[in-house]
């Protein structure tokens, strides 16, 4: 039974190492390290410096989105989880959606809504609060000019009935 414990405890291990790239080193790994251990970005973006910046989102089950940036000399130079109050502080109104997507990855698309008596497109992303409660991050576009008009984050709803948690 321990060697199984222990090849589970391993293997588990290296999933969460690739999950978030922590095992990864700035200044060392490289593009294809990267890919190697955290699989292909959803998003990429090159820019005129030669730097490169990924985006890992890890939803829509799961809580986070990773940004990986390597420097014009191919290196890892930092990856952060840009699902928090700290990343979220940088959605500014009159922002573009492909600002956003910088910022802060991509939302999970399949809970994109539009109301068109607002012409207002909603953008959602799931991640944990500052008290590590499973919430929502919302972005409010104005449609027809592609441009932040808000944002918001709202705790997620515990499942009330039996079992659940909710009142």
């Amino acid at each position: 039974m321990k060697p199984f414990l222990a090849l589970f405890s391993s293997v588990l291990l290296a999933a969460c190492a690739s999950y978030s790239g922590s095992a990864l080193r700035p200044g060392e790994a490289r593009l294809e390290d990267v890919q190697t251990s955290m699989g292909t970005p959803a998003m990429r973006w090159q820019d005129a410096d030669g730097s490169i910046q990924l985006a890992y989102p890890r939803g829509p089950a799961g809580f986070d989105t990773y940004m990986v940036r390597l420097g014009s000399d191919g290196r890892l130079q930092s990856i952060a989880n840009v699902l928090d109050s700290a990343g979220f502080a940088h959605i500014r109104p009159g922002m573009t959606t492909e600002e956003v997507l910088r910022v802060i990855g991509p939302p999970d698309y399949s809970r994109t809504v539009y109301f068109k008596a607002r012409d207002e497109l909603v953008w959602d992303w799931r991640f944990r609060n500052d008290f590590a409660e499973p919430s929502r991050f919302f972005v409010l576009f104005d449609n027809t000019s592609g441009t932040v008009r808000t944002a918001m984050t709202q705790v997620e709803m515990r499942p009330s009935g039996p079992g659940g948690h909710g009142s």
